[in-house]
């Protein structure tokens, strides 16, 4: 079974970046396709961000590109969401997920259905 467990949210202005990151208990992290969701009040829990097992391609919400970037750290067991240039609307919690192994593109890193394990959640509220 694997475990994540995120960290790093908080509140914070417009303009201003944060960095979330997920721990994961897994032995086999190298393995999983790793991901950020995120869901604020009253909506449905929609994809940000994804990373494959060897940080090769990544994949980006249309909203958050150029602004966020995800990354990996194979060795320590843990994948990051840098979030840059943030908005009110980047408002939500923030949720860790992991699948695996490997996927054809980007509509199948996007799928909530493809990812098997999820964290609780970090919440990141951004003020204007």
């Amino acid at each position: 079974q694997v475990q994540l467990a995120e960290s790093g949210g908080g509140l914070v202005q417009a303009g201003g970046s944060l960095r979330v990151s997920c721990a994961a208990s897994v032995r086999t992290f190298s393995s999983y396709v790793m991901a950020w969701f995120r869901q604020a009040p009253g909506k449905e829990r929609e994809f940000v961000a994804a990373i494959p097992w060897n940080s090769g391609t990544t994949y980006y919400a249309d909203a958050v590109k150029g602004r966020f970037t995800i990354s990996r750290d194979n060795a320590k067991n843990t994948v990051f969401l840098q979030m840059n240039s943030l908005k009110p609307e980047d408002t939500a919690r923030y949720y860790c997920a992991a699948g695996g192994v490997q996927w054809r593109g980007y509509n199948d890193y996007t799928a909530r259905s493809n990812y098997n394990y999820w964290g609780q959640g970090t919440q990141v509220t951004v003020s204007s």
